[in-house]
């Protein structure tokens, strides 16, 4: 099993435990529980893989079906134990999206695309599944707010980029990039930074 299919089965595991949290806090039933963390899982994903025009990965590998199937069913059983449900959701969704970040920036390489679409590829996969699991939610999503979550891909994303034309080995690549998106969001939310506003506080109360 190579790294990147490992890190493309962490990451949907991830995910998929981040949606049901999400739907276990909207009191879903359990089908609304499992669309949700199969969205959530394969919602970016799928996005870049149609945008590359590649095979829609879960399509043709159903072990990443079952993945997401038995990462819902245990998440749904111990979730009670997985503590304060922001806390654990917060936690999986950023392991998520550091390593949907590696994997983005990974496949846009080996299809051959510019440095940019690249970065973005990364970004896409990343964070469109969380877009897809809160607008389903009924929740803005984290990306369209001011919180640093897309800002801390980016930073992934132009790290494992730029470390290709380094002597690292690969492993150390994808430890170092998936490493800055966890500490960037982790520290955003310790000291809770945030990205500039447009509006005035005036206009936040209306």
């Amino acid at each position: 099993m190579s790294l990147f299919l490992i890190i493309d089965i962490l990451g949907t595991i991830s995910f998929s435990i981040s949606g049901v949290l999400t739907a276990v806090k909207k009191r879903m039933d359990p089908f609304g529980i499992f669309i949700i963390a199969f969205a959530t899982a394969v919602g970016g994903g799928t996005l870049r893989d149609v945008l590359i025009n590649a095979p829609v990965f879960w399509m043709y590998d159903l072990r990443f079906v079952y993945v997401i199937a038995g990462a819902s069913v245990l998440a749904i059983i111990f979730r009670k134990k997985l503590g304060y449900i922001r806390k654990s959701l917060f936690l999986f969704d950023t392991i998520g999206i550091a390593l949907y970040t590696v994997i983005g920036v990974e496949k846009g390489i080996k299809a051959g695309f510019p440095p940019l679409i690249c970065i973005s590829l990364g970004v896409l996969s990343a964070c469109f599944g969380g877009v897809i699991r809160d607008i389903l939610s009924g929740e803005i999503p984290i990306i369209f707010r001011k919180e640093i979550y897309a800002a801390a891909c980016i930073a992934g994303a132009v790290a494992y980029f730029a470390l290709q034309y380094t002597p690292l080995a690969n492993n150390f690549i994808v430890f170092i990039s998936g490493g800055i998106v966890i500490t960037i969001r982790v520290l955003a939310v310790i000291f809770k930074l945030r990205l500039p506003t447009l509006y005035s506080a005036e206009e936040l109360k209306d």
